[in-house]
């Protein structure tokens, strides 16, 4: 092995570099203003249970339905407070006029509203199995910021590898989309017992990525990944290492 081995992850940096990331544009649209049937209804502060609620809209309030996030509904009330209900809660609205009101499901543009990722997966590191744990952040609907820690389980000798990186994915709303990824990180190995008692090893790695997600759920989807590491050791040569990892990632 060279040092012409790192050429790979120049290539995948320009073709990050040159992927556009900007957020997709959106046509404004008239907010829907319906007519609360049940006793009452929670507008909390986020769209999830976890955020605290901040108002209760009662029975007969009308309300706009300003914009939907996986199976919460944001509203403004007539008073303008705005929070995040339930989809189950309004299920039973009615139009100003009496007729029903039937709620879409999640639309794909909500795939990309989300910011927080978490995920465990398994895999192969150059032979060793894998048990990774790995989180993202999306800084737009295109790229994540992302780092994982992954537990290298060999015939020889076992180890650590924690990686950060950027991943680009090229069709957000699409319900499976390829994207690429490149980054850095540390690599500790650690030879297991033998009659002769071998050195650990602790270097600095990159890698360039492919892969492929797909959304099981509105809040799963199933990821699989291929990286091309290269290992900077101590020694004239570095090492290249193929590794693939599978695994269910939670968004939110």
């Amino acid at each position: 092995m060279n040092r012409l081995a790192s050429r790979p992850l120049l290539a995948c940096c320009l073709a990050l570099l040159g992927a556009s990331h900007a957020a997709d544009a959106r046509a404004g649209k008239t907010p829907a203003t319906v007519v609360v049937q049940d006793a009452y209804a929670d507008m909390r502060s986020g769209p999830g249970r976890g955020f605290p609620a901040t108002y209760s809209v009662e029975r007969d309030a009308s309300i706009q339905l300003l914009r939907q996030r996986t199976d919460w509904i944001k509203v403004r009330t007539a008073g303008g407070r705005e929070g995040w209900v339930h989809r189950s809660q309004l299920e039973r609205t009615l139009t100003p006029g009496g007729a029903a009101v039937r709620l879409p499901g999640p639309v794909p543009e909500a795939r990309t509203e989300h910011r927080w990722e978490v995920g465990l997966g398994t895999g192969d590191f150059g032979g060793a199995n894998v048990v990774s744990v790995n989180g993202a952040y999306a800084l737009t609907s295109n790229l994540l910021l992302r780092a994982d820690v992954n537990h290298l389980l060999g015939d020889y000798s076992n180890g650590w590898l924690g990686t950060a990186g950027i991943a680009h994915v090229f069709m957000p709303t699409w319900r499976v989309s390829p994207f690429v990824g490149i980054g850095g990180g540390v690599i500790s190995i650690s030879p297991k017992a033998t009659l002769v008692q071998a050195a650990d090893r602790t270097d600095t790695t990159a890698y360039a990525g492919l892969g492929v997600r797909g959304f099981l759920t509105n809040r799963f989807l199933l990821q699989a990944e291929y990286r091309s590491y290269v290992v900077f050791t101590s020694r004239d040569e570095n090492e290249e290492i193929d590794a693939w990892t599978v695994g269910f990632t939670y968004f939110f």
